[in-house]
């Protein structure tokens, strides 16, 4: 069925910000109690942030690779219940804080945990799940996984630091090398992969109940890769890095809404030429892979397929860099011709020309339409969002409602915007400034769009505290998490009659 036949209400929250026990959201049983809530709210729609697993500043688009899965996200009660870990040495991770992520004390006492469980799999593990293991294994080690072991097992030779600067032999991938570390270092590299199978193991089981409640999993890519990954590493070829594997540009956005300095990312840039020359393969498998994991994907940055930003490694600001071509409709058509029509959201926010729009709408690829952006414009109509958009009251880089409507820490807005833009905000929603939110959320049901998003943050009307992310700040983001108590039964029945009286609920 085509994204747009159907009007459906969803919401978005990060795994990370579940509630549960021991110091992040997990994939387990939390996230499928989280379904379940959801799904009686009459949401169709779960919008997850990219769970690959995450480096320097604990961004989730920044993954250390595009295939494999965050250990942190990794249910420690079902290593429990398989034998590879007890009770009583997951219990300490409880003292971490409920209120936000922790990451510092959280990788590293998980990270051993989950290293404790790797070392005991042969022993403990039954013949299905030894079985289940060789499976995985033989169906992702060529692809990518032998390679993310690899990566990982090297990268913690190396003390941390990126691949770069690794040994010549090493950051040169010689053959030779590559094989004595395999085989020298052959426990830690079973362990990474062991770790990406419980991960996996519990994302299938993820998967299923989603199916049977009837939510749709709305998966989230960046466009971009790190340059400290395991892909860069392990496909130099597909981006645009010198003999000594450093960028040779690298990608970020001018001025825009969010900064008023543009945003210098300093991801390297795509080697277009060569994969056209392959015929997208490598795309091709990077969207498949995905969606084996979600029914739907955004892909982050859309614009950068019709040009992007190129700024020469090392500036300092990006201020100074040339708009350059990118694959535009080639790169949709390859991955049709292989896949099929597939559920891709074009994340088409920022400086968007006429051009980009058209390359969209060719791909009939949904939109997306953020009521923060657009309800200060005194044009605003919200009649006027079409059903080929996804609308959101905010996003991930946005502030929560609330704090935008109050002018929280960091808007750029004059105070007396503020004023006037609230005065219109209230006006246009028709609610109170109490209840500002809800007034938002119920105009974001009443369009068109064929989804509407809301943050768990704006059901919940909660202010700046709760922001997830700001853009720019290299430090304390994406560390909010829910309490089960807020998403409760009255807040469960308010969702719902929300969404039926805007006729968003398609399920029986």
């Amino acid at each position: 069925m085509s994204l747009t036949e159907a009007r459906k209400a969803g919401i978005c929250m990060h795994i990370t910000s579940l509630p549960g026990p021991h110091g992040i959201g997990e994939i387990g049983r939390d996230a499928h109690a989280f379904i379940e809530a959801i799904a009686a709210a009459g949401l169709e729609v779960w919008q997850l942030l990219p769970t690959g697993p995450t480096a320097y500043g604990d961004s989730p688009y920044q993954p250390l690779s595009s295939r494999a899965g965050n250990p942190m996200l990794i249910e420690l009660r079902d290593l429990v219940e398989i034998g590879l870990l007890q009770s009583i040495e997951i219990d300490p991770l409880r003292n971490l804080s409920e209120d936000r992520v922790e990451y510092g004390p959280l990788i590293r006492e998980k990270t051993e945990l989950l290293q404790r469980a790797a070392s005991r799999f042969e022993d403990v593990a039954t013949t299905p799940l030894l079985n289940q293991y060789a499976a995985f294994v033989e169906q992702h080690d060529d692809e990518w996984l032998h390679d993310y072991a690899l990566f990982r097992t090297l990268k913690s030779l190396h003390e941390d630091r990126p691949w770069i600067e690794w040994a010549p032999e090493f950051r040169n991938r010689e053959r030779t090398a590559l094989e004595r570390i395999a085989t020298e270092q052959a426990e830690a590299v079973f362990a990474v992969k062991l770790i990406q199978f419980l991960f996996y193991r519990q994302w299938d089981r993820l998967r299923e109940v989603a199916v049977e409640n009837n939510i749709l999993l709305f998966g989230d890519m960046p466009i971009y890769l790190a340059l400290d990954c395991a892909d860069a590493w392990a496909r130099r070829e597909v981006l645009r890095l010198d003999d000594q594997g450093q960028p040779t540009h690298v990608a970020g956005v001018p001025p825009d809404y969010f900064s008023e300095d543009g945003q210098l990312w300093g991801n390297p840039l795509y080697d277009w030429d060569y994969h056209a020359n392959t015929g997208f393969e490598w795309w091709i498998g990077r969207v498949q892979h995905t969606l084996t994991m979600v029914d739907i994907v955004r892909i982050d940055h859309f614009r950068g397929f019709e040009t992007y930003w190129s700024l020469p490694f090392g500036s300092k600001s990006a201020r100074t860099g040339v708009w350059e071509y990118g694959p535009k409709d080639a790169l949709f058509e390859a991955i049709t011709a292989r896949l099929g029509r597939v559920s891709i959201v074009a994340e088409d926010l920022g400086d968007i020309t006429p051009e980009v729009t058209e390359l969209r709408q060719r791909q009939s690829l949904p939109g997306m339409s953020v009521l923060q952006f657009m309800v200060p414009d005194v044009q605003f109509d919200p009649t006027q969002i079409p059903r080929d958009s996804v609308a959101y009251t905010g996003t991930h880089d946005n502030d929560t409602s609330v704090g935008w409507f109050l002018g929280g820490p960091g808007d750029m807005r004059s105070s007396s915007d503020i004023r006037e833009h609230q005065t219109l905000t209230l006006a246009r929603t028709g609610s109170s400034p109490e209840d500002v939110h809800w007034g938002l959320v119920r105009m974001a049901f009443s369009t068109q769009a064929c989804m509407a998003i809301i943050p768990m943050q704006d059901f919940l009307g909660l202010g700046s505290e709760a922001r997830l992310n700001t853009p720019g700040k290299p430090a304390d983001n994406w560390q909010w998490r829910l309490h089960a108590e807020q998403f409760d039964t009255e807040m469960v029945s308010r969702i719902r009659q929300a969404v039926i009286e805007a006729d968003r609920l398609s399920q029986t």
